[in-house]
């Protein structure tokens, strides 16, 4: 089954919450849907599923206009992020339960129970009820009961957000290896860029109701059509500098000069804006043309094993993501540096104009998309 959406729509109390959203998801595909917080991608998935109706446009199943279709009636199973399971039920029934509606024969249940079941790790469990189960069995259990129906389509928003980190890690590559076997379409909110990252397939950036790239996961993360996308696929977000190309020397707005650089490209004199994502920012010099900033340190902000350090100087802030945990003390002069060959080149317009040099010749044969709307 295909899944389109077309010129889609929704505005709520004068607040656009989908704004002419065109995108096609393939039979058998896993998308990622990434935006941050009120992006739109529950609204979305909403429309998607039949429970809020578009203002404009349609939605096609296999070429079929369903766009006035009510839930009930297509062919879907969604999971959200808090458990929703029935607390007086066991974990067999929970998972059954779309079976037992739909009129399924019990060996049948039984022996689709028993499959799923086992496919997520919780078989030992089926006689236990809901309350019995940690919050990662719980969301396990949940998941269970929208994978049996074997819907054409499955929506999971934000599934895995109230879990601790070793258990969202875990269950992230459950589900990467399950659709790799599942002939359905399977859409996942998230947002949180190394997310989208992990389970890879197709990614969609969502920003204030828009879609604004689609792609490969790997193309849109390395190849963002704007500043926007890069911005948004980025954590922390990538750095963005200000800069004057003219002839042969390039003026970042720090007042730091250095010469223009065949990694650059050919870019003609005049504005531009240079982007470096954090963890491509250095505490020592690592190619003899690394450009050398002279910052002075906010706060280092520690996040697990990694320390982002926040510093500002002349015209100019920079996070860098820096791999351990390092002590930092604020108002503390640092030199870092920024390698050539990891810049991101983009117009005043905030369009990229320019891969950073290292990723030349890597592009997908399927290429991401910049995705236009009203």
């Amino acid at each position: 089954m295909s899944l389109t959406l077309k010129n889609i729509s929704r505005v709520v109390n004068g607040e656009t919450y989908i704004d002419n959203a065109n995108i096609t998801f393939a039979p058998g595909s896993f998308n990622v849907l990434l935006g941050r917080t009120l992006a739109g991608k529950t609204s979305l998935m909403r429309l998607i599923a039949g429970l809020d109706k578009p203002d404009q446009g349609k939605i096609l199943m296999d070429g079929t206009d369903v766009t006035g279709i009510p839930v009930q009636k297509r062919n879907i199973s969604m999971v959200y992020q808090q458990f929703i399971n029935y607390p007086n039920l066991s974990v067999f029934e929970n998972i059954a339960s779309p079976l037992r509606i739909a009129g399924v024969k019990d060996s049948e249940i039984n022996k689709r129970v028993s499959e799923v079941a086992e496919m997520l790790h919780i078989e030992q469990f089926l006689q236990r009820l809901p309350l019995e189960l940690s919050g990662g069995q719980q969301q396990r259990t949940a998941m269970a009961r929208a994978l049996i129906k074997k819907g054409s389509l499955i929506l999971f928003d934000e599934p895995l957000v109230n879990l601790d980190y070793k258990l969202r890690e875990e269950l992230r590559f459950e589900l990467r290896e399950l659709f790799k076997t599942q002939n359905t379409i399977a859409i996942y909110a998230s947002t949180e860029p190394n997310e989208a990252l992990a389970l890879g397939g197709v990614t969609t950036l969502l920003h204030e109701g828009r879609i604004i790239q689609t792609g490969p996961v790997n193309d849109v993360y390395s190849f963002p059509n704007s500043i926007e996308s890069a911005e948004l696929f980025s954590e922390p977000p990538i750095n963005i500098i200000n800069g004057v190309v003219d002839g042969s020397k390039v003026t970042i707005s720090s007042g730091t000069s250095f010469s223009f650089h065949e990694e650059l490209g050919e870019i003609s004199s005049g504005e531009y804006n240079f982007g470096i994502r954090p963890h491509h920012i250095t505490m020592s010099q690592q190619n003899d043309d690394d450009i050398a900033l002279d910052l002075t340190v906010d706060v280092a902000e520690i996040s697990g094993s990694e320390t982002y350090l926040h510093m500002a100087g002349h015209r100019i802030s920079l996070v860098a993501q820096l791999a351990g945990v390092h002590a930092f003390h604020s108002d503390v002069p640092v030199r870092v540096y920024l390698p050539i060959n990891k810049l991101y080149v983009f117009n005043t317009q905030g369009k990229m104009i320019q891969a950073p040099h290292y990723l030349i010749g890597r592009e997908s044969k399927t290429s991401s998309q910049e995705v236009t709307h009203g």
